[in-house]
């Protein structure tokens, strides 16, 4: 692919974006649909042209290198991509510049998702070459399950079927006793509103497994063993509540489940809110970093969802995320001189990287976007900019006192 390509593409955005209907005093939306129009472009313009393979970089580690991670990569940076463009394209189009971008992207994954599937095709992706894909087969499921009427509902019948078909592959990969059973479960719940037939056992083990993982105060364990980083919030909290959201009306077990999961994923945005600093940072701490601003994942999803706590206003949950995809997407290296992410946490550091890490992996960072899928009226963009937690705190203003929760 040529440079070119992607600099007529980011002028056309940028233009495009200019009369995005926002509040004068307030740009924030245009900043959330530029970043993640500029990530996402390379990744589903290559797809639906069938070039993916051909010109996406493979950058990961010495030992990602002996892990052959150039055998996963693409399937990564499409589910995790999918994952979170989803809700945003969910909107659908409409006459305005931002629906007519939207549809656009809302094509070039309907063009890619084909292509994928397609055996025939030079970018059809695997769903059993290696026991990652389980991973990155499941952020596909989820962003389908987050978009079944602009995605999932405008894909022919025999995209469908073979997307399911790719999917019940992954039932042959055993997942490690962590946050990789939800990954089996999240196929399995996409699986079951798609076609009104799954395994619930893979469900009720995970759920079951995670009951007795649960450490308090939102706080599970990546399987018996608390860690100290961001997975809660990456893939547990999100993945979880999607999963009992599906098959909340199968029992009246997953019913209550999902009420819990509920207050304990908000418990979870709100403790994520309070880790932004007055300056648009976070603590660099555990596995995963080249996520980047996807660490905000659940916040995301509790603020797409409406169901942020009183005390936390939409308002501050934008400014703080705002100032920190800014912060975060500005940081000169992030991006190669073709448009694609870099190995890294703030910038180009590829030693930040662990040797599960290749460049599809930082497509992840997609998940900060749920909100997008609020539209442009909504109270979440429409709002004045507000103080977030941490900036209130450190300027001398009144905050509410935290309150861990017993649940």
């Amino acid at each position: 692919m040529k440079f070119n390509h992607f600099i007529i593409v980011s002028i056309l955005i940028t233009s495009q974006l200019t009369s995005v209907n926002c509040k004068a005093e307030n740009k924030d939306r245009e900043l959330w649909i530029k970043t993640l129009t500029k990530i996402a472009e390379p990744v589903l313009f290559n797809l639906s042209q069938n070039t993916l393979k051909k010109n996406m970089p493979v950058e990961t580690t010495k030992e990602g290198s002996v892990r052959n991670r150039e055998l996963v990569t693409h399937l990564e940076a499409v589910g995790r991509t999918v994952c979170g463009i989803a809700p945003w394209l969910e909107l659908g189009a409409d006459d305005t510049k931002e629906g007519k971008l939207r549809e656009r992207y809302i094509q070039m994954t309907l063009a890619g998702l084909k292509n994928a599937v397609d055996s025939t095709s030079p970018d059809f992706l695997s769903f059993s070459v290696d026991k990652q894909v389980l991973v990155d087969a499941a952020f596909l499921a989820e962003g389908l399950m987050r978009a079944p009427n602009q995605l999932w509902g405008r894909l022919d019948k025999k995209t469908q079927t073979r997307l399911i078909n790719s999917l019940i592959e992954t039932r042959k990969i055993k997942p490690n006793e962590s946050n990789w059973l939800l990954f089996s479960a999240t196929i399995e719940a996409f699986l079951y509103q798609a076609t009104g037939n799954c395994n619930f056992a893979t469900i009720d083990y995970a759920l079951n497994k995670f009951e007795l993982w649960y450490k308090g105060d939102s706080w599970y364990g990546d399987g018996e063993i608390f860690h100290f980083d961001y997975y809660n919030s990456l893939v547990i909290h999100p993945m979880m509540y999607d999963v009992l959201a599906t098959v909340q009306n199968v029992s009246p077990q997953y019913a209550e489940l999902f009420k819990k999961e509920t207050e304990r994923l908000v418990r979870h945005a709100e403790l994520l809110e309070r880790l932004i600093s007055p300056e648009g940072t976070y603590p660099a701490f555990g596995r995963s970093l080249v996520y980047r601003f996807g660490s905000f994942h659940a916040l995301s999803q509790v603020a797409l969802l409406k169901k942020l706590p009183s005390h936390v206003s939409p308002a501050q949950v934008r400014s703080a995320l705002s100032a920190v995809i800014a912060r975060q997407i500005s940081q000169k290296g992030t991006f190669d001189k073709n448009g694609w992410l870099t190995l890294g946490f703030c910038g180009h550091q590829p030693e930040v990287a662990e040797s599960y890490i290749s460049t599809g992996s930082l497509y992840l960072s997609c998940a900060v976007f749920l909100p997008l899928g609020l539209p442009a009226t909504d109270e979440f963009w429409t709002a004045p900019k507000a103080d977030w937690t941490n900036k209130k705190a450190w300027s001398g203003k009144n905050l509410r006192i935290d309150h861990a929760i017993k649940n």
